[in-house]
């Protein structure tokens, strides 16, 4: 088995977080415990014991947007070597435990922090956590192993971002939305630069960040945290506490101030599309309540079925086959709000964003009815029903706020501060949404742009 690569695109994150961030304080009768290990770091115990199963995830505060200028894709890369042999395991090993028990495991990388994860029965978790303490500490990093897993990231490349018309266009929009931070680059990496990566960097950045106090232990499904807590001491608690990192301060973004617009024409296209992003604050760096505001816009605007752009373009005048809004609240750094949309029929793409784009306008001007921001509310904790069956849900949802910054009490009071939104509150979110201070991305079919 080996590691999937890059984290969730970005609707799909989106979603993620929405309904995980409404998952209630308690997946069953017990609360959610938080502790610190001597080494410093942290562990989250989420008991719920509905099923005999347990979600094991380790998450490092190190994503692509913290490496050095010059070595794009080296977090991602990084994430890949983690699969190797460490002087206590060979390659391979971990993996095939894993199966063994019939349990799975994998991994992601993201922006802002790289994860780990095995979904195995109860038994197998403390072998689970010596497995993950292992690796933090103890790869074997050769020449040849980077070598060869050098060339699987490039290949990883060529067939995820190079072939597919839409990946390369989503790249091509975040380095236009971007000016300065460093969300422009790609989690993967640059091409040109991940041909670069060597054991130097690999054995540098390991060392840097790959310790217990730059780690967040995240545990969900049937456990007890004093258990678990003795587990980790046992496994992570041996593991030596490396050197404090300094804050992690990134280049912040100027004040935009033009619309960008980015255009890709491609013989595979098939149906064009279009989305406008903006860049806006995250539930990090906005004001409190204000990344509360920004998750019901998106919502009321293009959360779904319900949403003002489906009812209006999808249902009412028919010419969309698809239309919506996201909001990335979870990063680090200021985000992206975006609203996107395709033409259905015989409806042009102009027409597809006029009509967005009227509906964005609209909600700027006269904000959201008291009446669908208290359904908005409703879908948004409702959907905390959903989200109690799904241990990964949870997991990702208290690991991906402990690794930007956030806390366990920030998670437990997100219902209290979705109920207690405004629609002046949203009016002033929808502020962000200025048409000509945006980035348009525009993926065209071939004949369209000869015609």
């Amino acid at each position: 088995m080996t590691s999937t690569g890059i984290g969730l695109s970005a609707a799909l994150l989106a979603s993620a977080l929405a309904i995980a961030a409404a998952t209630p304080a308690r997946a069953a009768d017990e609360e959610v415990k938080d502790f610190l290990l001597n080494n410093g770091m942290e562990v989250v115990v989420i008991p719920d014991h509905r099923a005999p199963i347990v979600t094991h995830m380790v998450w490092y505060k190190i994503g692509s947007a913290d490496e050095p200028p010059g070595k794009s894709g080296i977090a991602h890369f990084f994430e890949h070597l983690m699969f190797k042999a460490t002087t206590n395991h060979a390659a391979g090993e971990f993996d095939r435990a894993v199966a063994d028990i019939g349990g799975s495991n994998n991994a992601f990388t993201s922006y802002d922090y790289t994860a780990f994860h095995e979904t195995v029965p109860p038994s197998a978790l403390e072998q689970m956590m010596g497995f993950e303490a292992d690796r933090m500490r103890n790869l074997i990093l050769t020449d040849d192993v980077i070598k060869t897993e050098r060339d699987v990231i490039l290949e990883e490349r060529r067939s995820r971002i190079d072939s597919n018309p839409q990946a390369v266009l989503d790249e091509e929009v975040d380095a236009t939305l971007w000016q300065n931070q460093p969300y422009r680059i790609p989690v993967i990496g640059w091409m040109h630069e991940m041909e670069q990566l060597n054991r130097p960097d690999a054995t540098a950045f390991y060392d840097r960040y790959y310790r217990p106090n730059n780690a967040v232990l995240v545990v969900a499904g049937d456990a007890d945290p004093d258990a678990v807590k003795a587990m980790a001491e046992r496994t992570y608690g041996k593991v030596a506490r490396g050197p404090d990192l300094p804050p992690r301060i990134r280049p912040v973004e100027p004040e935009q101030n033009t619309k960008r617009t980015v255009t890709l024409t491609d013989a595979r296209v098939s149906v064009p599309s279009f989305s406008t992003q903006w860049v806006v604050p995250s539930y990090h760096t906005g004001k409190p309540g204000e990344g509360e505001a920004l998750d019901l816009l998106a919502e009321i605007l293009g959360g779904g079925n319900r949403s003002r752009l489906y009812q209006e373009l999808v249902v009412k005048q028919g010419i969309a086959s698809d239309a919506g809004a996201y909001f990335q609240g979870t990063m680090l750094d200021a985000t992206n709000f975006a609203v996107y949309g395709s033409p259905r029929g015989d409806a042009k793409l102009s027409d597809v964003e006029a009509a967005v784009d009227a509906e964005v306008t609209r909600i700027v001007k006269d904000g959201v009815t008291d009446d669908e921001l208290e359904r908005a509310k409703t879908r948004y904790v409702r959907s905390m029903i959903f989200a109690r069956d799904k241990q990964d849900d949870m997991a990702n949802m208290y690991g991906s706020t402990l690794a930007t910054g956030g806390n366990v009490k920030d998670v437990l009071e997100w219902p209290d501060r979705i109920r207690k939104v405004t629609a002046a509150e949203v009016k002033a979110a929808a502020r962000y949404l200025v048409l000509d201070r945006s980035t348009t991305g525009y993926l065209l079919p071939q004949q369209q742009a000869e015609n």
